[in-house]
């Protein structure tokens, strides 16, 4: 491993991993550069690949370098470069579209029709000492903020978004359904936006614990009952009349779903942001008479990223306290093992020069 050039976290099958050492990247563009990847966060969806082998249409059909939560420093720039530099320290958005489709030029860039998305089946993700993005995919950290934190901006950026999508604004209420790394980080950017009740639902007590001392105004877990009657339970316990105004799902799961719908108010928003089965069960009678306004939400998009470094940068967000602990790139596969039974809230992979 010591004398690897490029050594990387392969997945090649079903809880089938190899640290393998592979071409360092070259600057193909001017305008790209290349960073050596000193942290990485373990996503729901990198565990998925390593469990399942695919994620609905995305299967892994030749070995795939995993990882895409990442940050590092710039070690080499292309002659058009503008605004980094060797030795600048930046949080790395992992999704490069193509930039002439429809949704590109419209600004969805997120929703582009060929995205090359690290980790996801046929791209390499960031799970290496080296990878190249395009400069305006990397994001200067301020001196501030750690790398280990510039690792997190990634699902950070996915909770920005979501709240976005929410349309979130002062004095709003919100309920967001799912305590994980991305429910918690919806609760953190609802509150930086000035909601004045943020309710996180889950149905695990340690995770609940946590959300209350981190960023909500109260929790609340779910009975085996109907999920009319939750919500109006929530709504009892929580103060909120006929409903709440915003209610987010980062959980994925059909009971969340159908209770974010019947606990909001007329005229309120959900949105869809945790991925669950294909197909459910949905309350669609009481989405119409209320007519909610319901949108889904797909990683991140224009200033997501920027205002995900701006909001830790301020202090308005603290991601640092998400950070359970940090293993050495070898130890790759056992943080893997540790993700999957439900260990911590964010473990992060140091780099191979770390």
């Amino acid at each position: 491993m010591a004398t690897a050039q490029n050594l990387s976290f392969v997945l090649e099958g079903i809880h089938k991993v190899k640290f393998e050492d592979r071409p360092v990247p070259e600057l193909k563009n001017p305008h790209d550069v290349i960073i050596n990847v000193k942290y990485t966060g373990i996503c729901g969806s990198d565990v998925h690949y390593w469990e399942h082998g695919s994620i609905g249409s995305f299967v892994v059909k030749d070995p795939m370098v995993l990882g895409h939560e990442s940050a590092g420093i710039v070690s080499q720039v292309g002659s058009a470069v503008k605004t980094l530099k060797v030795g600048d320290r930046v949080a790395m958005e992992p999704g490069i579209s193509c930039r002439r489709c429809d949704p590109c030029k419209a600004g969805k860039y997120n929703l582009c029709e060929d995205m090359r998305f690290a980790a996801t089946p046929p791209y390499d993700g960031t799970l290496a000492k080296y990878y190249a993005l395009p400069e305006d995919f990397c994001y200067k950290l301020p001196e501030h903020i750690s790398l280990q934190e510039g690792a997190l901006m990634e699902p950070l950026s996915v909770a920005v978004h979501i709240v976005r999508q929410a349309g979130v604004s002062p004095g709003q209420t919100v309920v967001v359904f799912g305590a994980g790394p991305v429910g918690l980080l919806c609760c953190a950017v609802a509150t930086a936006f000035g909601a004045s009740k943020v309710i996180a639902v889950d149905i695990q007590q340690q995770r609940l614990d946590f959300a209350k001392s981190y960023a909500t105004t109260s929790t609340f877990m779910p009975s085996n009952v109907a999920a009319v009657e939750n919500a109006e339970r929530m709504k009892e316990e929580n103060g909120l009349g006929a409903g709440a105004d915003v209610a987010i799902d980062a959980s994925g799961a059909e009971p969340s779903v159908h209770t974010g719908i019947h606990v909001l108010r007329n005229g309120g928003t959900y949105v869809q942001g945790g991925m669950g089965r294909s197909e459910i069960l949905f309350p669609i009678m009481a989405a119409c008479s209320k007519e909610l306004t319901i949108k889904g939400s797909f990683r991140y998009g224009s200033g997501d990223y920027k205002l995900a470094v701006g909001l830790v940068s301020s202090g308005k967000v603290d991601v640092k306290r998400l950070i359970t602990g940090t293993v050495k790139f070898e130890q790759a596969e056992q943080a893997f093992i540790e993700v999957k039974a439900g260990k911590g809230i964010k473990t992060l992979i140091g780099g191979i020069d770390v």
